[in-house]
């Protein structure tokens, strides 16, 4: 095999791992926190990009891998004022990525730690961990 045959291998087999990793997770919803954005894939094929918020100043949205602990269609925090919290996927004690009301200020810190989306794709993400499973699901946060 040539060198540039090689070079080219070896970007497409990265490129398969870096989407495909995750315990053979059907569903991968990585969240980007240095641009607040969230990339959906969906059997190692990126289906969405979409604008989240996560958390602001003085507040930590947890980075790593995590499997969907519940889900809620809708949830009412214990914690802040009784806020909705629509379609939540829980991924690690009370974090969760659910939808916001809050939506101009999706692309930018601004929650208390969960993943915020607009409410539309929380709907759509939450119907496919749903319809995958949540053994089959995996929520990965990055800087």
């Amino acid at each position: 095999m040539s060198l540039k045959g090689l070079v080219a291998f070896l970007a497409v087999t990265f490129c398969l791992a870096s989407t495909q990793t995750y315990a053979g997770s059907r569903v991968v919803a990585k969240i980007d926190l240095s641009d607040q954005r969230m990339h959906v894939y969906v059997n190692g094929i990126k289906k969405h990009v979409w604008k989240v918020s996560t958390a602001r100043r003085g507040y930590r949205t947890p980075l790593g891998s995590y499997r969907p602990k519940w889900l809620a269609k809708m949830h009412y925090s214990s914690k802040y004022n009784n806020s909705p919290m629509p379609h939540s996927i829980f991924f690690k004690g009370g974090y969760a990525v659910h939808g916001t009301n809050y939506i101009r200020k999706l692309g930018r810190r601004a929650s208390h730690g969960c993943v915020r989306l607009h409410p539309s794709n929380a709907r759509r993400l939450f119907g496919l961990v749903s319809r995958y499973g949540m053994r089959n699901a995996r929520i990965v946060v990055t800087r």
